[in-house]
């Protein structure tokens, strides 16, 4: 109820308009949505809806003829038959400003660290504009995360938009941990939408540590958060990130993760009654997701850089689930993780022949898309033929291209094997990438 209280304040402080118009009254709660009549109020604005405890929000995400259907930010307690609603017109927006570098908050900007308020002079709407995309600097270098794999083999470039699909347990956080130790973005924005809530503070105090949390901005809505919630974590986390580029830095944002995202947009969607199009989700899913990902990227060329990492969860290692299918079409890449390397201890266990980088051939030279090319020919010549050689009936000498490929194999087994509190710079990366194939 406080954060209510303090959101509505800063309509005041701002100069915005705070004026509550025509209340109306609730008449019925279904699942996670409420339904009220009386009142008139736009789609996406915010209300004030009477319960024992004071003043609940929630926000309009839909409406059927006289009835307006909102969506609580928090869990329904304490609402009686009814109730009060009061629209509230203006948008008090997000408080983005340097202030943020090193705090933890929630999906709608409220502090969750206990370090205190954050006061900030800026505050912005959570929905940016579009960038024009002419308007936008073209993608011509790269950006160091630390990572030998990626760095050597999957170059990821300055604004690029890139998913990182995984099964349940392969290493998706310690991974994203490392790139932000190992990064030389400037700022680091990381959004942890629908995990436990176990992992927010794990991530935070073991796996980014204190030295990267010092130039990162975390935005948590755990599992246990509204699918209000979960939605707006991932536009704070754009949000911010888009505040930061626009100051001429380079942002790493990592977003974990994108099917979550998807998923309480279908809670949301499904609750007002729009019809399951693909598996369960509704068409609104699928015209959200390019919505937020078209956010990240270059900006003009007076503004910085927004490098994204979008996670995506594939259901039972299902790259053709319909979300995963979707986002790796509106991505610049995608990193892959195998659950059979990480069963066998390899880690990160990128799977580098399943992986793509779609702008490494404009931000690396020659030679190095040349040694990419080899490795990948040496990863796909060893699969295809390990049963062959497991079994004995391949015999050495028979296949010159196969012999050097299982001469090599260990020594780029161990190149694209890393702890995960080890950093490589990416110069480094590609010496040892050169040494490895003997120049």
């Amino acid at each position: 109820m406080l954060a209510l209280a303090e959101r509505l304040s800063h309509y005041k402080a701002e100069g915005l308009t705070c004026r509550p118009v025509a209340s109306g009254k609730l008449v019925r709660v279904v699942g996670l949505t409420l339904e009220a009549t009386g009142c008139r109020a736009p789609i996406g604005s915010l209300c004030k809806v009477e319960t024992m405890t004071g003043d609940m929000e929630a926000e309009v995400v839909g409406f059927s003829g006289e009835r307006l259907f909102l969506m609580p930010s928090e869990q329904v307690t304490g609402v009686l038959p009814g109730a009060k609603v009061t629209p509230v017109t203006g948008e008090a927006g997000l408080a983005v400003g340097m202030e943020l570098l090193g705090r933890v908050i929630d999906g709608v900007g409220n502090p969750l660290d206990g370090l205190g308020p954050i006061y900030t002079e800026k505050r912005t709407s959570f929905n940016s504009e579009p960038i024009n995309p002419l308007a936008r600097k073209p993608i011509k270098e790269p950006l160091d995360v630390g990572i030998k794999a990626i760095n050597g083999l999957l170059t990821v470039g300055k604004g690029q938009r890139i998913g990182l699909f995984a099964g349940s347990g392969v290493g998706k956080s310690v991974t994203l941990g490392m790139m932000t130790r190992g990064t030389n973005a400037q700022v680091v924005v990381v959004g942890l939408i629908g995990e436990r809530g176990r992992e927010v503070k794990e991530f935070i105090e073991e796996i980014l540590g204190v030295d990267g949390r010092q130039r990162s901005v975390v935005v948590a809505a755990p599992a246990d958060a509204s699918p209000l919630m979960r939605l707006k974590g991932c536009q704070t986390a754009l949000t911010v990130a888009e505040y930061f580029r626009d100051q001429g830095l380079d942002v790493l944002l990592l977003l974990d993760s994108l099917t979550r995202f998807a998923q309480a947009q279908r809670e949301i969607a499904l609750s007002v009654g729009e019809p399951p199009a693909t598996k369960g989700y509704p068409p609104s899913v699928f015209a959200k997701l390019p919505a937020l990902v078209e956010r990240a990227g270059n900006g003009d060329e007076n503004q910085g850089s927004i490098t994204a990492f979008f996670t995506v969860l594939t259901e039972g290692d299902d790259l053709q689930d319909p979300i995963a299918d979707a986002s790796r079409a509106i991505l610049d890449g995608h990193v892959v993780l195998s659950r059979e390397m990480a069963d066998a201890g390899h880690y990160p266990a990128i799977d580098v022949e399943k992986s793509v980088s779609r702008v490494m051939p404009q931000i690396t030279t020659d030679e190095h898309m040349l040694m990419s090319k080899a490795v990948r020919q040496v990863l796909s010549v060893c699969r295809k033929n390990q049963d062959l050689v497991s079994i004995g009936a391949y015999k050495p000498g028979t296949d010159p291209a196969i012999d050097s490929a299982f001469t090599i194999k260990p020594k780029l087994d161990e190149y694209l094997q890393q702890s995960m509190k080890e950093s490589v710079p990416y110069d480094m990366c590609v010496n040892m990438l050169k040494s490895l194939l003997g120049g």
